[in-house]
């Protein structure tokens, strides 16, 4: 029997400017079944570039999902920060947003993957904006998804580092100077499809 994957989240999840299949829910099936021989069908994403917390749960609540999933993974926030939402507010919806996974999950806390959210403010589309307080917000943003991820019992999986490194250099990229390619996907894809691995039974 194939696991289900459910990917909740925005313009990360959704891959914007690449192909499906190098998005990271894609590039992460391919890495389960090649890799770890787990057969997975095609991921359900609910993503759209762009969203906060709010339009997600929005989303989540008109798609009237009722089937739970195997997998679920959240990476969600990112448009919070840019808009200059507190980390208040957020903390709030993310709980709201987790809980919500956790329940398309069937209540299996260990089948729910947080992904940390990136620093946008390293790349070449942040020119002229303040780098350091935009890494301090996402650090702040991420210190907020990490402590409720951990205290409802799920995983966290953190890839921001990992965009601080490549975040200028423009192959892992897309052509808007903002958006990750495959190649950075890869990365995140490499790093969830082993905690998957090792989380589920």
């Amino acid at each position: 029997m194939k696991l289900t994957y459910l990917a909740l989240g925005d313009s990360y999840t959704i891959g914007e400017q690449v192909a499906a299949e190098e998005n990271f829910p894609h590039q992460t099936t391919a890495i389960l079944k090649n890799k770890y021989n787990i057969e997975i069908v095609e991921p359900k994403i609910i993503a759209v570039t762009g969203w906060t917390t709010d339009e997600l749960n929005a989303a989540i609540k008109e798609e009237k999902i009722q089937e739970h999933f195997d997998i679920v993974t959240l990476l969600i926030g990112v448009n919070n920060q840019y808009r200059g939402r507190d980390t208040e507010n957020y903390e709030t919806e993310f709980r709201d947003l987790l809980n919500q996974a956790i329940a398309f999950a069937n209540g299996r806390m260990s089948h729910v993957f947080v992904l940390s959210i990136p620093d946008w403010g390293v790349t070449p589309f942040a020119e002229g904006k303040d780098r350091v307080v935009i890494a301090k917000q996402i650090d702040a943003y991420n210190k907020v998804n990490k402590e409720v991820t951990l205290s409802l019992s799920c995983n966290y999986v953190e890839i921001t580092e990992s965009t601080r490194i490549n975040g200028l250099d423009e192959s892992y990229l897309t052509p808007d100077k903002l958006h990750y390619a495959a190649k950075e996907y890869k990365i995140w894809s490499e790093k969830l499809a082993k905690s998957i691995a090792e989380k589920i039974d």
